[in-house]
């Protein structure tokens, strides 16, 4: 388990952890997040990435994600379309996977279960 429990401002939490988005399509998404707590199981943390396009799945896991500040679109293999913005909660079972299109800097709290 980490040593911080709680964060005073998501918004302007320092991320300690970075890089470019391995999966990334279009533009240069580079993703930064610093993690609350993880005991092995269950990891919740704050997660940012930068304008750009890239590709996203849960294997082995499910995320549950609220979005604080940004703006984008995130596609469902289905073709099902999320837009993000502040106050936005999506969940994504084990096995989902799409296509993120990110127009502003996305920052999130998430929660993410493994499944295995």
């Amino acid at each position: 388990m980490t040593d911080e429990a709680t964060v005073d401002d998501v918004l302007t939490a320092e991320l300690a952890s970075g890089r470019a988005v391995p999966t990334a399509t279009a533009g240069e998404p580079y993703e930064s997040w610093q993690v609350i707590s993880d005991d092995g199981r269950v990891e919740i943390g704050i997660w940012q990435v930068t304008p750009g396009s890239f590709h996203g799945e849960k294997i082995g896991v499910y995320e549950s994600m609220h979005f604080v500040a940004g703006a984008g679109t995130i596609t469902d293999a289905d073709g099902v379309v999320t837009e993000l913005r502040p106050g936005v909660v999506m969940f994504c079972p084990d096995g989902w996977s799409g296509s993120w299109d990110v127009t502003e800097t996305i920052r999130k709290t998430y929660t993410i279960v493994k499944t295995t």
